[in-house]
């Protein structure tokens, strides 16, 4: 039963590597995202309370 070994084509073993230089035109920093995200947090708890 030790015989029954599977093995993987050795190609490329299912890595897939991107290029590293990503150009966007829309450009959006992580603390604007968190506070954007906040903002609409408040503005709902401010909904349920009026």
């Amino acid at each position: 039963m030790a015989d029954n070994k599977i093995h993987i084509p050795s190609s490329q073993g299912g890595l897939v590597r991107y290029s590293e230089e990503s150009t966007s035109k829309i450009s959006v920093k992580p603390e604007h995202v968190i506070a954007a995200i906040v903002i609409v947090i408040v503005g709902e708890i401010l909904l349920h309370i009026i």
